[in-house]
């Protein structure tokens, strides 16, 4: 078996990462409609840089996206720069796979991560940074009880304009008041 199942949820499980997955990422990594959204647009994403990524982040809360009737890779998610004396991290996601995007995958896949991240490694607050441009994003977000933090004005430009980084954090006593959520 390819992959993992580590957290499992009612349409997706997160996996270890693979390092054989490494061409579906430099794929994916290099599709302006995935990295314009991760502010990787301006990056040229190569095979031999992404499994020099990949086996260095293995073995970190970094985790592929996997739809459970299938087992077919959709995208990555992780908790980054995690501080377990502050109890904290930062949440990042991508669908990679174009004809999974809009299904509600990310926001399962997030919910999975903030249930890790809160119940299971005892983080107290969990931020992440997404551009002004992607509302749909946002959107996400704030139904997950993500809430803005902080703003760095004009910090990304893109297509011949300059945009804003957006921080939003959740707290677990927040995550905590939502409905919870269980485990399949």
């Amino acid at each position: 078996m390819k992959y993992f199942p580590k957290l499992i949820g009612s349409n997706l499980y997160l996996s270890p990462m693979c390092l054989d997955d490494a061409p579906i990422y430099v794929k994916w990594l290099n599709d302006k409609t995935v990295s314009e959204n991760i502010g990787l647009d301006m990056k040229v994403t190569t095979l031999e840089g992404e499994r020099e990524w990949l086996k260095k982040n293995l073995n970190g809360y970094n985790f592929a996206i996997v739809l459970k009737d299938s087992d077919k890779l959709i995208g990555n998610c992780s908790l980054e720069d995690m501080d377990l004396i502050h109890r904290n991290a930062v949440l990042g996601i991508f669908i990679g796979d174009e004809e999974e995007r809009g299904k509600g995958y990310g926001k399962e896949a997030i919910k999975l991560l903030l249930e890790y991240g809160f119940n299971n490694l005892n983080l107290n607050n969990i931020m992440l940074n997404v551009y002004s441009f992607n509302t749909r994003a946002i959107k996400v977000y704030e139904s997950l009880g993500f809430k803005k933090c902080g703003t760095r004005h004009k910090s990304h430009y893109f297509k011949g304009q300059y945009y804003d980084e957006i921080q939003m954090e959740i707290l677990k006593e927040e995550y905590n008041e939502i409905e919870p959520f269980i485990y399949v």
